[in-house]
């Protein structure tokens, strides 16, 4: 079978306790390349993806062959798994498929697609002898496919409300779920936040031997933001300049600093002039990425509570004065009514799609009409994909945000 429609045969399964169970098993059959790996494992309901790319960015400049496993692609499947920013081919995936088939079916295994990705991500940086790898969680920690891992150095960015109906309704359940991917004898980066959450990692730390770098919002001074890069200072590292927009990314890259100070201790050489160019150069596709210029169309696909209150002070920041257009697709899965609750104010025009598939988006007109409860005033549209970015180009006078959907960005760039 063709690897693209094997992929797009493979169910969407479940995060829970089966599924790392059943990826033990799997990679028990083919003799546990991962054993062989050294990692960085990520979690966090934000803030995931801008640091493994920060910290991806910095590696490659210090001479090193990195690994990087991410979720979700944006314009192909293979873009999840990637060395030194080449993505895996189709060959090479086909290649590990015909490896593992046999197995699964010999022992009547069936695999998600994420499940899947894990699997032919673990083999593939195994058989390319990486340095390192980068690897981001799927979703939660615990029950996540990639928690077969044994990391170095274990990194939970932020906690917040997503995935409730996986994870749990409670913030404190959430934490436990990311607080899964901690491992005895090994280090943990977290950034500080709420004392319940702060006291579960510092326990779990505890518990396992784990070594708990905890960074406080106050370990970063003298934030500003200057000819299009967030500046900052943290500990020994003065005036650091980030090359990805909105406050949140200095919490960001502090994390990633201090990661780079753990494995300088573990050996590895990082410079810091390789640190100051790898974040003065980081590229993140889909995170408030201008897609257009003349008029100015920005896509960012954050989803959730957390996300969007990052987007609007990022926008406040920069795009304060400018009127403003947002075009807005939710998933079913996602909480549409948090979403617009939080994003609606008076003065700007709002465009409700269907996304690019209606089976997966919430309706538009449901989205409308609960708006327009939410608020009369505020001037509301719905329209098409295709219809809505035509309107946006036309609209020299304004700034427009793509959000609420990283799956609707191969679609947008292709129709501008």
């Amino acid at each position: 079978m063709n690897i693209q429609e094997y992929i797009q045969n493979l169910s969407n399964g479940k995060a829970d306790n089966m599924s790392v169970k059943k990826m033990k098993k799997v990679m028990g059959l083919l003799r546990n390349p991962q054993d062989k790996l050294k990692y960085i494992h990520v979690t966090g309901t934000n803030g995931k993806g801008s640091f493994i790319e920060m910290l991806n960015s910095i590696l490659i400049k210090n001479g090193l062959r990195v690994g990087k496993f991410i979720s979700p692609h944006l314009v192909c499947y293979n873009e999840r798994i990637s060395i030194n920013g080449k993505n895996i081919t189709d060959e090479d995936m086909q290649t590990i498929y015909q490896e593992i088939q046999p197995i699964m079916e010999k022992e009547h295994i069936e695999i998600s697609f994420f499940e899947f990705f894990t699997i032919v991500a673990l083999i593939y940086f195994y058989k390319e002898k990486v340095d390192i790898v980068l690897m981001e969680v799927g979703l939660g920690g615990l029950y996540d496919s990639t928690n077969i891992i044994q990391p170095m150095i274990s990194v939970i960015t932020s906690i917040g409300y997503d995935h409730m109906q996986v994870l749990g309704d409670t913030i404190e359940d959430i934490a436990k779920q990311k607080a899964g991917i901690i491992k005895e004898n090994s280090e943990t980066v977290y950034m500080a936040q709420k004392q319940e959450i702060d006291e579960l990692m510092i326990q779990t730390c505890q518990e396992k031997q784990n070594t708990l770098h905890i960074i406080q919002k106050t370990d970063i001074q003298n934030e500003s933001v200057k000819n299009g890069y967030e500046i900052f200072d943290y500990k020994q590292y003065q005036n650091i300049q980030v090359n990805l927009k909105g406050k949140k990314q200095t919490q960001n890259a502090s994390l990633v600093l201090e990661c780079c100070d753990i494995l300088q201790k573990n050996g590895y050489v990082i410079t810091e002039e390789a640190i100051r160019s790898g974040l003065m150069t980081v590229i993140h596709k889909g995170r408030f990425e201008t897609i257009y210029e003349n008029p100015t169309i920005i896509f960012d696909g954050g989803h959730n509570e957390q996300a969007i209150e990052n987007l609007k002070e990022t926008i406040d920041i920069y795009y304060k004065a400018a009127k403003k257009i947002y075009v807005i697709s939710v998933l079913k899965s996602k909480d549409y009514k948090k979403i617009i609750k939080d994003i609606l104010e008076e003065g700007n025009v709002y465009i409700f799609t269907n996304g690019n598939d209606k089976n997966r988006y919430t309706d538009n007109h449901s989205m409308v009409k609960y708006a327009k409860k939410v608020n009369q005033n505020v001037e509301i549209y719905e329209m098409e994909l295709e219809e809505t970015v035509q309107f946006c180009k036309s609209k020299t006078d304004c700034v427009s945000f793509v959000i609420g959907s990283f799956y609707i960005y191969e679609d947008i760039k292709k129709m501008l």
